[in-house]
């Protein structure tokens, strides 16, 4: 198993689907990890709310997969 490895104190979340799909932000670290949920701005107004795609992440980048429009 891999481990997240905490390059300064954000990771890249990449979005895979959803209405950000492929894009990424920064986002900082939560009790070392990368954060289980996002709320990002949607482009037509409100909010997506994206978790963790799977539990165990590796490298500087987190993947997350959209769950709902909030």
């Amino acid at each position: 198993m891999s481990e997240t490895v905490e390059h300064g104190r954000t990771v890249s979340a990449l979005l895979e689907d959803g209405p950000l799909a492929g894009s990424s932000i920064e986002v900082e670290f939560v009790e070392g990890r990368p954060p289980k949920t996002l709320d990002v701005s949607a482009p037509e107004g409100g909010t997506c709310r994206y978790c963790l795609a799977t539990w165990v992440q590796g490298g500087p980048k987190a993947r997350y997969t959209f769950l709902y429009l909030v």
